[in-house]
């Protein structure tokens, strides 16, 4: 399935496209609104995760002309505003979710996935061809019982074709719909990752070729063999039931290698944000000398300070540190303040830097031996299950 990612934060934005996309979804991103406007006009998206505060159009904006338009997919807004009327004023603008930052990056992918399956009410959960499935809501993808392990461009490949099987797909739409934007692959690619597709499948047992070459024209999914034969049918019948008996052990095994993609990209991510930490607490302590002198500050240099307090709530909550960002939240509403602000402010926002520094610092340290912990147990677990499942699927 594919999302758009509008978020101006290039952290947070990085955060949430590796989570999802460690559970099988495509993910463009964009941190412009007006950008964001024209992806959905030219591509067809599952959903759209919208942050409030970006460029161009603002995410209210935008989420009420995308409905203005008639535009059906579900809109989860992100923000860091958090009054109830915030919330009231989204979900009245057209949002069908809305979460306040700082977040849970389990949660939001949660609160995803039940978005996606309201949409897909009306769907099979479970898409078949011959003894091939494809689990949506596990994203497992099994051939007579045995699990394969497909590249995102793999399963998107083959989810495409499984939910449009008399469509014929050209090169061009295929990297429309399986490609992220910002990838500039040929066309040559299509038929690389088709081949590789087509192999996996001969080496788990298929004999028929179940992606058909419509020369001229593209790639289209052959008819099903099992439809004709009502005898086949009852033993897919059968399969289909083994395979549901079997489902939460191998959901299991999904869900911890999930969770472990996320943890190893957020430790990833974050050694790349706090190089700018320093500059950014270089610049709260600037505001607070200004206002210790008596002075009025700068507007452009408060704007920016603003502006960064504001992306630190969402961005450290993100990556797990609950006190830095309500800390954050502190200073942007001391900054954003119409009242005058002088050396009592100023003393106030210099202890709320100082205990930032301290949160983040402590947290990374905290952070640190979580990650080697939760590595090390995911590593001694993944062996076992090796270990296991041969004699688990026997049984």
């Amino acid at each position: 399935m594919k999302i758009l990612l509008v978020e101006d934060d290039e952290y947070t934005a990085s955060l949430i496209s590796n989570a999802l996309t460690a559970h099988h979804y495509l993910v463009n991103t964009t941190e412009n609104g007006q950008t964001g406007l024209e992806l959905t006009a030219a591509y067809d998206y599952d959903l759209i995760l919208l942050d409030v505060l970006i460029p161009g159009i603002d995410g209210m904006s935008l989420c009420r002309q995308l409905r203005s338009q008639g535009c059906q997919m579900p809109i989860l807004m992100l923000t860091a505003k958090n009054t109830s009327g915030d919330r009231i004023r989204g979900l009245e603008a057209g949002a069908d979710d809305y979460v306040v930052k700082p977040f849970d990056l389990s949660e939001l992918v949660a609160r995803v996935k039940a978005l996606l399956r309201r949409r897909q009410a009306t769907l099979h959960t479970v898409l078949v061809w011959e003894k091939l499935k494809l689990d949506l809501s596990t994203n497992e993808v099994s051939y007579d019982n045995q699990l394969l392990h497909l590249t995102p461009k793999e399963y998107g490949l083959l989810e495409l074709f499984l939910r449009n099987p008399r469509r014929i797909f050209n090169r061009s739409s295929l990297l429309d719909n399986v490609w992220n934007v910002d990838e500039f692959p040929g066309e040559r690619a299509v038929t690389t990752q088709i081949k590789g597709l087509r192999q996996k499948f001969k080496k788990v047992g298929m004999t028929a070729d179940f992606i058909e070459t419509v020369y001229g024209l593209g790639y289209r999914l052959k008819p099903d063999p099992m439809e004709s034969d009502p005898a086949l049918n009852s033993d897919r019948d059968v399969q289909q039931q083994q395979s549901v008996e079997l489902s939460p052990y191998r959901e299991g095994i999904d869900r911890k290698q999930a969770e472990a993609e996320v943890t190893a990209a957020i430790a990833k991510v974050w050694e790349k944000f706090k190089v700018n930490l320093p500059a950014i607490f270089e610049l709260f302590e600037q505001m607070g000398t200004q206002l210790m002198a008596g002075n009025v500050l700068d507007p452009d240099l408060k704007q920016q300070a603003i502006l960064e307090s504001h992306r630190l709530i969402g961005t450290l909550g993100a990556f797990g540190v609950p006190q830095g960002s309500e800390l954050a939240r502190h200073i942007e509403q001391l900054l954003r303040s119409e009242s005058q602000l002088g050396p009592k402010e100023a003393l106030q926002l210099s202890e709320w830097v100082a205990a930032l520094k301290q949160a983040v610092n402590q947290d990374r340290e905290d952070r640190q031996k979580s990650l080697r912990m939760k590595m090390d147990l995911w590593r001694l677990w993944n062996f076992r299950v090796k270990e296991d499942l041969p004699s688990c699927i026997d049984s």
